[in-house]
């Protein structure tokens, strides 16, 4: 037997191997094997290379794909861009869309920006990955800086700061809303509260001002608007003055749950004393006690258009896409 096959070196039993395992099996240094596994050509001889991968088949040695996408700036990465991970919305998408992400065979990175100085921070000090393709949640982050973060062109944009260069999906709010807002006028109501997220964002500009339509349209009073951050804590603290109006429109269905909880503590109770609407429509077995009338889209629809481009980025239309929404009734409507 070789010296550097010897029982004591090879891993332990129930052990996962590691590049050093394997290194020792093969009598090379952990660089050859590091190179000799390279999904890339570099330089190793054959001859080594052969025992390099003799020892990692014997070993059952398979590299972390993600391990390696960080270590050697791999293509297989995929980054995600998102404000934060406090709105259930976003949780409620994420889970599916990662698992999309690992059925193609790649690895994400998400990365939380926060706010707008967290871009030019990571522009500042060259926080940079090669990536397969980068997916643009957070509205603070444009198509020409995701660009020259990740040195890619393969850019998707979900936020609407696209530009001629990326790809972009977006979603059809009007159409949603205007049911939304003709459901609540033929429930008798006349007057409203609406309670809006970051006015920052390009694309809660375009729901406010589909709100503001859509109630004028129908000749709903908005008599009362309330900027929120999209958070339950924002809805807990709105301040609807001294009356109560006939209905209360959030643009996020987590500012409506602490909405719900505000006004049950003062005794009112939707639909009985007021009409609450969210946007997002948060599956509902996940939050039984919030069972908020709201609009929303397919989401799996929504995530299959993701991994679509993921899959084949020079496939996707250069048109982009656009997600329909709908009103979905539900009981504080």
């Amino acid at each position: 037997m070789d010296k550097t096959d010897t029982p004591a070196k090879r891993s332990k039993p129930g052990k996962r191997p590691t590049i050093s395992d394997v290194a020792r099996l093969a009598g090379v240094a952990p660089a050859i094997v590091s190179r000799a596994l390279s999904p890339q050509r570099r330089p190793v001889s054959a001859e080594k290379k052969e025992r390099v991968l003799k020892a990692a088949d014997e070993l059952g040695y398979r590299q972390n794909p993600l391990a390696r996408g960080l270590a050697t700036q791999s293509i297989d990465l995929v980054a995600i861009i998102i404000n934060h991970m406090t709105d259930l919305s976003d949780l409620d998408l994420f889970d599916s869309l990662l698992d999309g992400v690992q059925m193609l065979g790649k690895q994400a990175i998400m990365i939380r920006v926060g706010s707008n100085q967290r871009i030019d921070e990571f522009l500042r000090n060259s926080l940079s990955y090669h990536v397969h393709a980068a997916v643009v949640f957070s509205d603070f982050a444009d198509a020409g800086e995701v660009r020259e973060l990740f040195h890619s062109d393969n850019v998707l944009m979900l936020n609407g700061r696209f530009d001629a260069q990326s790809h972009y999906i977006t979603i059809d709010e009007d159409s949603g809303i205007r049911d939304l807002i003709r459901f609540a006028r033929s429930r008798g109501v006349s007057s409203a509260a609406l309670l809006t997220g970051r006015s920052s964002s390009i694309v809660e500009q375009t729901r406010i001002a589909a709100y503001r339509s859509a109630c004028a349209i129908e000749g709903i009073e908005i008599q009362r608007e309330i900027s929120g951050d999209y958070s339950y804590q924002s809805g807990l603290e709105a301040d609807f003055g001294a009356a109560t109006p006939d209905a209360v429109f959030c643009t996020s269905d987590t500012m409506a749950m602490g909405v719900m909880d505000q006004l049950r503590a003062q005794g009112k109770h939707p639909p009985r004393d007021y009409s609450l609407f969210g946007f997002d429509a948060i599956e509902r077995g996940n939050f039984g006690a919030y069972d908020i009338s709201s609009v929303g889209f397919d989401r799996a629809d929504f995530i299959q258009a993701i991994l679509s481009f993921l899959q084949e980025p020079e496939a996707f239309p250069e048109t982009g896409l656009c997600i329909p929404t709908r009103y979905i009734a539900r009981s504080t409507g």
